[in-house]
């Protein structure tokens, strides 16, 4: 256990402003407070605090953050209270142990709506401060280390909730060491046996490889020397969960890495970062659609560095990264790396220009960006869904016409795009170009693309996006748009029901009249109101006794039968979204369409859009003419509305079977439009009956499909797909 005296020279070292008076305070207390107590592993209980202070140690950090690292359980586990934390140390630090303290019983494994709530405080609290979040980690990350000491069976949930949550939150502060640790250690509990397996053949690789690694070190500084460039060159290899990361997703065996081993280059000026990789690929042969320049774009948790694959010594393939030592610092602690340079005039003063003030670093303008995103109007089982997402998405980098750079999540859409430049663009958002030419609205966007977004103030987003959408922005927008959309329409609905039963008593209507009368039906405005009357929660003859009228029964049931004849009129017109005013719409005969499954159109001049299913064979035909694509999705269809849907049913060849159908498709309110009946060719004791059906939208069509399959003259049913 490291000792008090110890731990003050440690910070002293790195900080000589250092208040050693607040660190020699926090320490007597802390072991006091905690006294006799003991953890799992049976050693004393203040070893915890003190060993997570040493970690904040490692990473430079100031002593307010030392000394609440040190206090962070006090108040939870000891008879401590925040009152006499604020008394003894100070409002700041009582600050950070009160943040702490809140969310020391998170578990965000569960997706319990009170722990995604949490979640929520928990990124507020690290928005406000970021050292709650540094003290956080450096917790978990202890609690890791001795995580041999707990239960099998908590021991899992444990390393569960750091790989989904606390390792990725330390990568996109940039603390990548932090998050390797993190990883490694869960890789182990949660995969043991693959764990075991790389931690061996790394340690035969390095056996192997030791003379080639020193080789290759040597050659490097000597080129690097002859050119005049100091550097400092070291060999790594890649952490184990890294390996295993990288051979699921690429789907290679250990034997197939190329890039186990690499190198870091490490210089003193952003200028001999590319001097050097000058003399890299002079030197060795560079391996084509491998470099990378986090320099000129660095990424979001403010990393920068050249990487480069090259063919090395032995016809090996290396890893190069080449960077500053400022950058290595901030690669490896992130925003922890900024956590001392509070005066942004102290930024200037840095030789590469990024030492900046915490507040003002990439990593933590994300965490802010984060919170104002996803604070809004979600659910907080949304906020946890989404901030995953955020959490572990990697990366591309894509560019405005101007120029502007935008990070995006790798598997992101133009959709993703738009939205990421404003929530106004996303919602107006009918099209674009990728490079130049015109593409689809679903295409997952490349590094270095420049995208164009095709607007029209007519437009807003159909529900269906928020399934092709990856970021949470765009998904939170797209929802919020939809549910005003919805709203608008039950509104209209609404409004028309009042003023077709106010008409039939030779009134009209006064909005005046009926905004008076909304608070007697318990809403807030006449919108929600007429909202409410539009989906049925509210009988448009309360509001009009509301305003003093009385509703004759016989003028309700002639409003609602007409209402309800309008599917006999045949004059529906499809609700469909995406497509230019005035444009004529039809469904493909063949397969037909039916709300609720995705939709593309597909353009022909002089005659309008035919709609698609997404799953029609038809469609491969135009796959070499995108300029002939738009992205449609369905809107709110009128009630009583019938969609073509065609179905094919093999059929036994019995008595009775067909009969069986036609029942099952009669009792659920189905329409037989159209109906062929064939023998299959080669198998006698079947046929296949393909029917066009009507039906009101996907979950009508499946409840109908569904029970069809539960006959037993039945042998399949399936979707036409043209």
């Amino acid at each position: 256990m490291m000792r008090q005296y110890e731990l003050v020279e440690k910070v002293a070292r790195y900080d000589p402003q250092a208040d050693e008076d607040l660190l020699n305070r926090a320490y007597v207390y802390a072991m006091k407070a905690h006294g006799n107590q003991v953890r799992a592993s049976g050693e004393a209980y203040f070893n915890h605090p003190l060993e997570v202070a040493a970690i904040l140690t490692d990473m430079k950090l100031d002593s307010a953050t030392i000394a609440a690292a040190l206090l962070h359980d006090t108040v939870e586990d000891t008879e401590a209270t925040q009152q006499e934390i604020a008394d003894k140390f100070g409002y700041e630090i009582a600050s950070l142990v009160d943040g702490l303290t809140k969310i020391a019983k998170l578990d965000m494994v569960t997706k319990e709506a009170t722990q995604a709530e949490n979640l929520r405080k928990l990124l507020l609290a690290m928005s406000r401060d970021v050292r709650v979040l540094l003290v956080k980690l450096a917790d978990r990350l202890h609690n890791m280390r001795t995580l041999h000491h707990v239960k099998p069976e908590k021991r899992h949930r444990i390393a569960q909730e750091t790989m989904e949550i606390y390792a990725p939150l330390a990568g996109r502060m940039g603390m990548q060491l932090v998050r390797e640790e993190m990883e490694d250690i869960s890789f182990s509990v949660l995969n043991p046996e693959a764990s075991k397996l790389i931690l061996e053949r790394l340690a035969r690789l390095r056996s192997e490889s030791g003379d080639l690694l020193r080789a290759i070190e040597k050659e490097l500084n000597e080129a690097l020397a002859s050119h005049g460039i100091k550097a400092e060159v070291k060999g790594r290899e890649k952490r184990p969960y890294s390996i295993w990361r990288k051979m699921e997703r690429k789907h290679l065996s250990l034997d197939q890495l190329s890039d186990i081993f690499g190198f870091r280059v490490l210089v003193n000026t952003v200028d001999e970062c590319y001097l050097a990789l000058g003399i890299v690929h002079q030197k060795w042969l560079a391996v084509p659609g491998r470099f990378k320049d986090y320099i000129s774009s660095p990424k979001q948790n403010d990393y920068r560095s050249i990487h480069t694959i090259v063919i090395g010594p032995h016809s090996q393939r290396v890893e190069v990264q080449i960077r500053t030592y400022m950058m290595h610092d901030i690669a490896e602690r992130g925003v922890a790396a900024h956590a001392l340079y509070k005066d942004i005039r102290e930024a200037a003063k840095a030789k590469d220009g990024v030492r900046i003030p915490a507040a003002e670093s990439n990593a933590y303008r994300w965490l802010r960006h984060l919170m104002e995103v996803l604070q809004e109007g979600d659910s907080p089982k949304e906020f946890l869904e989404h901030t995953r997402l955020e959490l572990f998405h990697d990366q591309v980098f894509c560019f405005t016409p101007k120029g502007k750079l935008i990070a995006l999540p790798r598997g992101a859409t133009p959709i993703d795009f738009a939205y990421a430049l404003h929530t106004s663009i996303g919602d107006s958002c009918v099209g674009c170009k990728i490079n130049g030419r015109t593409a689809t609205l679903v295409t997952k966007l490349q590094n270095g693309d420049e995208v164009v977004i095709i607007r029209s103030d007519a437009a807003s987003p159909p529900p269906a996006w928020e399934a092709i959408a990856v970021t949470g922005k765009a998904k939170a927008a797209i929802r919020r748009a939809t549910r005003a959309d919805i709203r608008k329409q039950y509104a209209g609905i609404g409004r028309e029901l009042v003023e077709k039963l106010l008409a039939r008593q030779g009134k009209t209507f006064s909005e005046k009249e009926a905004s008076a009368a909304v608070p007697r039906v318990g809403h807030k405005n006449l919108d929600d109101a007429m909202a409410a009357i539009g989906r049925g929660d509210l009988a448009a003859a309360d509001l009009l006794k509301a305003m003093g009228l009385a509703v004759d029964a016989k003028d309700l049931r002639a409003v609602r039968k007409k209402a309800a004849s309008k599917s006999e009129e045949g004059k529906f017109s499809l609700p469909v979204r995406g497509a230019a005013a005035n444009t004529a719409l039809k469904i493909f005969h063949a397969t037909g369409a039916v709300p609720g499954e995705r939709i593309v159109g597909i353009v022909t001049p002089g005659e309008g859009i035919t709609i698609y299913p997404i799953f029609a064979a038809a469609l491969e035909q135009f796959d070499q003419e995108p300029e002939r694509w738009v992205d449609l999705t369905w809107g709110v269809a009128e009630e009583g509305q019938r969609f073509p849907a065609r179905i094919s049913i093999i059929l036994a060849n019995e008595v009775g079977a067909l009969a069986q159908v036609t029942q099952v498709i009669g009792e659920h309110g189905g329409n037989i439009d159209e109906l062929t009946l064939q023998a299959r060719h080669g198998i006698r004791d079947f046929f296949e009956l393909v029917i066009l059906l009507e039906v009101f939208d996907i979950r009508h069509l499946n409840e109908i499909m569904n029970e069809l399959k539960g006959k037993p003259l039945v042998s399949e049913v399936n979707r036409v797909t043209g």
